[in-house]
């Protein structure tokens, strides 16, 4: 934990750097154009188009010091194994690689308690915000209970389906595991792209427009699904070697004791 606090405040550390440099690109900008004056509009434009790409390039280059910011996603019927695999995998990785990450619970109808499928309590301290997510994380649970709580009580009230529907944007990365996918799917995020998800499901998922992989995780980029329960820790490793690099991937299966297997279906 003090070594996840201490790349937390170097993260936040280069983060302030990097905006004190973005600030002063206008500025180096202004006084450029004022010595170029009379030169011309081209001359002027030139600068202006230099200084958006330079703030464009910094603004990037905080997003990689900070800790990667992961969300779990929580709802009445989650099934346990879903959320726990991944979220452990995800804040062990912290302590591997020197970015570190910042991952958390989230609830769609904001901080309250989720009952689990198996009757454990989560108290979920953070309500729904994608804005300030790198990675939601999309679990299942409850389908074969069409009347109780889990992912059928979700698609059917659309509360948890529309605000994922309303949530991919550049730089984010929507994942599922198990049962989790179809939520995808009722957002229609899936809809003719390649996804997987617990093979008692997969009928449903062709129903609802995916275009199945008979694979363990499937990466399709801005959308990453994988098969059932426990495949939940090879999608969290996958995305962690992907996004933090191989050596952090590495040092988490010698720590959990885990090896990633099964096929990692990619583009290309």
């Amino acid at each position: 934990m003090e070594r996840r606090t201490f790349l937390r405040g170097s993260a936040a550390a280069g983060a302030a750097m990097a905006a004190t440099s973005a600030a002063a690109v206008p500025a180096a900008a202004a006084a450029t154009s004022g010595a170029a004056a009379g030169t011309g509009a081209a001359s002027t434009g030139a600068v202006a188009v230099g200084a958006v790409a330079a703030g464009s390039a910094a603004t990037e280059a905080a997003a990689g010091r900070r800790p990667l910011r992961v969300q779990v996603v929580l709802f009445d019927g989650v099934e346990e194994q879903d959320f726990a695999g991944p979220y452990e995998v995800f804040s062990a990785a912290g302590m591997q690689a020197k970015r570190g990450t910042d991952v958390s619970y989230v609830r769609v109808d904001g901080p309250g308690v989720v009952r689990a499928s198996y009757g454990t309590k989560v108290e979920v301290e953070r309500g729904w915000s994608p804005q300030d997510a790198d990675l939601i994380v999309v679990p299942g649970g409850g389908y074969g209970k069409r009347e109780g709580p889990g992912i059928w009580a979700e698609i059917d009230r659309r509360v948890l389906p529309d605000a994922l529907a309303a949530a991919p944007r550049k730089g984010l990365t929507l994942a599922s595991l198990c049962t989790g996918t179809l939520l995808l799917g009722a957002a229609g995020l899936v809809r003719g792209r390649p996804c997987t998800t617990h093979h008692g499901a997969v009928e449903t998922l062709v129903q609802q427009g995916g275009v199945v992989k008979k694979a363990r995780v499937v990466d399709d980029g801005d959308v990453v699904t994988s098969g059932g329960i426990t495949s939940g820790l090879d999608l969290a490793l996958w995305l962690v070697k992907r996004e933090l690099g191989a050596d952090a991937a590495a040092g988490l299966e010698e720590m959990l004791e885990y090896e990633a297997r099964g096929v990692v279906w990619t583009r290309g």
